[in-house]
């Protein structure tokens, strides 16, 4: 009985003491693996401060050129506002840098849609459409030399052409040649033009 139990022991036990002695690295590895990743995930769970929900921070007005009427630093059609995060926020910024911040400090740049001006006031070529028009001056001043001597040849198409090209210069669809936007206060009244395209989709509507 004895020596038929002495291999079976030595079966069982030779599997153990390589158990013991062959995983006893890869568990040591592993804990440091996973400490590493968890304090990765700890990092990684501090927001972002362009993460903020609402409330949690407050963007400055945009600072107007008064020769444009656009945000300063407006380039392809976008412009950028500081944001200040609340008192006692703490986020992380572009860098990576993690801040507390006193409601004062900026963490991140917010942006904000601009238009694309050269120089052509709306106010200047309403005006030339009104009473210049006959003349051709409102498509002269936008860049339209063309349309602008017909005009002044033919008396404003007798008058016709130069209440149709109020009627379009007021309501901003002829707008210069250079297909730019017409300076127009920031905060005044604007229109805005509403387009339909091939990246354009309607939602579809749920009815009870």
């Amino acid at each position: 009985m004895t020596a038929t139990h002495v291999p079976d022991d030595r079966a069982y036990i030779a599997p153990r003491k390589m158990a013991s002695s062959g995983f006893r690295l890869p568990l040591t590895s592993g804990f440091w693996f996973c400490s590493y990743f968890l304090c990765l995930a700890a990092e990684d769970g501090i927001q972002k401060c362009d993460e903020l929900r609402l409330g949690q921070y407050r963007c400055q007005d945009p600072q107007i050129n008064p020769a444009t009427q656009e945000p300063y630093g407006c380039a392809n059609f976008t412009a950028y506002v500081p944001c200040l995060p609340a008192p006692s926020i703490t986020c992380k910024d572009n860098h990576g840098n993690v801040t507390t911040f006193n409601g004062s400090g900026i963490g991140f740049y917010r942006p904000v849609s601009c238009r694309n001006v050269n120089g052509y006031s709306y106010k200047v070529a309403v005006a030339l459409s009104l009473f210049l028009g006959w003349l051709g001056a409102d498509r002269f001043y936008l860049g339209y030399p063309a349309l602008g001597m017909l005009k002044f040849c033919t008396v404003g198409f007798c008058g016709i052409g130069s209440l149709i090209d109020f009627i379009l210069i007021s309501m901003q669809i002829v707008g210069p040649s250079d297909g730019s936007s017409y300076i127009i206060d920031y905060y005044g009244a604007r229109l805005i033009h509403l387009t339909i395209n091939n990246e354009t989709f309607r939602e579809s509507q749920l009815y009870p």
